[in-house]
């Protein structure tokens, strides 16, 4: 039993079903006020000093301020967003969303407090599609309502932002891509690690029983009754029956039991 099947045992029943809708009406929410008085979004984000100063709510709504303020863009987003967390809930269950979610909300938060840099709900959002794709990566999408994409890809494109940060980013920046996606890395990245392992130990099976059986299919000589060669068995003396096989000394056809 895993560390967070024992969490599930006993704190499955504080879990909240649908997490994530509730995040995507409070997103909806929050677009109509900042379409509405666009200053609101200020007051709602993750801003260390802020927070240092007794604005503590910063710590959490943050996550209700939607990547965009496009009246068509924000349709898209809040479907898509829904379908993450639907889909994730079905796979995992109501407690492991709830543990993976708020696991990159915590460390998103330590970002901010730590390195001042946070990538805000881009990342945590990002955490929550790139699990979706890790589970399901041949699954098409349709991009634009018109293209089908297998998620694998749309996964791959996704990591480029993230990709530049830690490549030509500040220390601040590496680390906020590093804990933001820390949920995403402490979930999926044991399981890696662990098929790539056993990739590693199978392709050595595999090139170890290849090589003996090549040393098989190399040799001179061959029992047709125990399979022994000259290389499994140099000291063995091999001889033509005049049925045309070879065999070795022990199972000549005229030394064989009758």
């Amino acid at each position: 039993m895993t560390i967070l099947d024992r969490m599930e045992k006993q704190l499955g029943r504080f879990a909240v079903p649908g997490l994530i809708r509730y995040v995507v009406g409070l997103n909806a929410l929050v677009f109509v006020l900042v379409t509405l008085q666009p200053e609101y979004a200020q007051m709602l984000t993750l801003d260390r000093q802020a927070i240092l100063r007794g604005e503590v709510w910063r710590a959490v709504s943050w996550i209700f301020i939607p990547e965009t303020t496009s009246v068509f863009w924000i349709f898209f987003y809040l479907i898509f967003t829904w379908w993450v967390g639907e889909t994730l809930e079905q796979n995992w269950g109501a407690f492991r969303l709830n543990a993976y979610y708020f696991l990159g909300m915590l460390l998103c938060i330590l970002s901010a407090l730590v390195f001042g840099a946070s990538g805000g709900n881009f990342f945590l959002n990002l955490s929550l599609f790139l699990a979706v794709a890790t589970l399901a990566p041949d699954f098409e999408i349709l991009l634009f309502l018109i293209l089908p994409v297998k998620m694998k890809w749309i996964a791959v494109i996704s990591l480029v932002a993230p990709a530049g940060y830690l490549v030509f980013g500040s220390l601040a920046e590496r680390m906020m891509v590093v804990m933001c996606l820390g949920n995403y890395l402490l979930f999926f990245g044991p399981a890696f690690l662990r098929s790539r392992a056993e990739k590693s130990k199978t392709a050595q099976r595999k090139k170890k029983f290849a090589a003996i059986a090549k040393s098989h299919t190399d040799t001179l000589h061959r029992c047709e009754v125990c399979g022994i060669t000259e290389v499994t068995n140099p000291d063995m003396e091999f001889r033509v029956s005049a049925d045309g096989n070879e065999y070795c000394t022990e199972h000549l056809p005229s030394r064989r039991p009758k």
